[in-house]
């Protein structure tokens, strides 16, 4: 009987089970790394990471617009917090001005209202000092709204973009009310919710510590 071809056959099984052990330990060091533990389950040093990397817009003279005006999100422009596309949403978009004219867009208030707590962990290099203006869609279409000027409707029905709890803005009071008859909610003003957001909202935040 010939058997010549068993040893290298035997050899590439080893072979094989070694790469395979090495894939595999690759991927559990990987998945400790996500989850915040380094190997052999020593805990990695907490680092404030971002999923997306999506820039401020910068101003543009040509625009016509004061630099720190609302502006249109421009179609290519990300969600720093969740890298949707804000320019998808026009009736949840919301928007940080920056004191150099550069603009921050967010697909929902939400989102916003997150990034503002911590904006260096969204952004590197920028600072909560440095926001100048910040505004939200007004959610009937009729435009921006300065965020200190808007209704906001906190626990409605009404889901954002992501299919998750929001904060749709108005322009009045009245508004914000007619909005509850219909979908439920409770209005809050941006002050509360800069002070404490409610816990479905503070949820949505990537890459939460302990």
């Amino acid at each position: 009987m010939d058997t010549a071809p068993a040893a290298p056959s035997r050899r590439r099984l080893l072979i094989g089970s070694a790469l395979g052990s090495t894939i595999a330990l690759g991927g559990v060091l990987a998945a400790r790394a996500v989850a915040g533990a380094g190997p052999r389950g020593v805990p990695a040093p907490a680092a404030e990471e971002v999923c997306v990397v999506a820039p401020p817009t910068p101003h543009d003279p040509a625009s016509g617009l004061a630099p720190l005006a609302a502006r249109p999100a421009p179609a290519d422009a990300r969600c720093p917090v969740c890298g949707m596309y804000p320019a998808r949403h026009p009736r949840w978009a919301a928007q940080a001005v920056f004191d150099d004219g550069a603009a921050q867009f967010f697909d929902t208030p939400a989102h916003l209202f997150l990034y503002l707590q911590n904006v260096a962990r969204y952004q590197r290099g920028r600072t909560l000092e440095a926001v100048r203006a910040l505004y939200a869609a007004d959610h009937h279409g009729s435009g921006w709204l300065a965020l200190d000027d808007a209704v906001f409707v906190q626990g409605s029905r009404a889901l954002g973009p992501m299919r998750t709890e929001d904060l749709p803005a108005f322009a009045s009071a009245k508004a914000a009310a007619a909005f509850i008859a219909e979908a439920g909610g409770t209005p809050l003003r941006a002050a509360a919710l800069r002070r404490s957001l409610p816990a479905g909202l503070r949820a949505q935040a990537p890459h939460r510590h302990p």
